[in-house]
């Protein structure tokens, strides 16, 4: 089986690439949703988070922006949590993976260059687009300022970096036919190049 990690700049269209992998059959995991579900009401690794930052967690409920804000600000904190949830996700994953029947399955992550998970699979897809048409679907798609893009694209990793560990960069600067033709085009090479017996990390 081929394992493929799928991940992109944000407002690049990672997401409807997704879609259109599913509509074509092939088995795609929201890693983003499952990271959501280790820490959903009465979740071991949710009694661990609240053991650690009380606050942040209310009548059983996890506030995201106050831990983001934790961990965000304090590298260590941020360990913190990812030795909490990680393993947890990554066992998740493993087992979705595990139980899939089909020649290639997709796992479809945000931060997946962010935090070197990108490693874990055969192939990577990167979903990019021109700074220009970034800029003005995050604007469109959030009601942000200009200030504000700005700084949701400061805080991103330049897509020029998650570019050059892709296996395949769908680009994303058309409408969704362009995108669609792209995406099959992008998977009919990950088919044809197949599990790798040993990739680069």
């Amino acid at each position: 089986m081929i394992t493929v990690g799928l991940t992109g700049g944000i407002a690049c269209g990672k997401s409807t690439v997704a879609s259109f992998l599913r509509a074509q059959g092939v088995p795609v995991l929201d890693l983003d949703e499952v990271a959501r579900e280790v820490v959903a009401p009465g979740t071991p690794a949710l009694a661990e988070i609240a053991a650690r930052w009380p606050a942040v967690v209310q009548a059983g409920q996890l506030d995201r922006k106050a831990l983001g804000a934790i961990v965000m600000a304090a590298p260590g904190e941020r360990r913190a949590l990812e030795a909490i949830t990680h393993p947890r996700i990554w066992a998740a994953m493993e087992a979705w993976i595990a139980a899939q029947q089909a020649p290639a399955v997709v796992v479809e992550a945000a931060l997946m260059v962010e935090t070197g998970s990108w490693r874990r699979y055969d192939h990577l897809i990167v979903v990019s687009c021109s700074p220009e048409v970034q800029r003005a679907r995050l604007q469109a798609r959030e009601g942000f300022d200009a200030a504000t893009t700005e700084r949701w694209l400061a805080s991103q990793l330049p897509l020029a970096d998650k570019e050059e560990l892709a296996t395949v960069v769908i680009r994303n600067d058309g409408d969704e036919a362009a995108l669609a033709t792209a995406t099959a085009t992008a998977w009919a090479t990950i088919l044809e190049r197949g599990a790798p017996a040993a990739r680069s990390r």
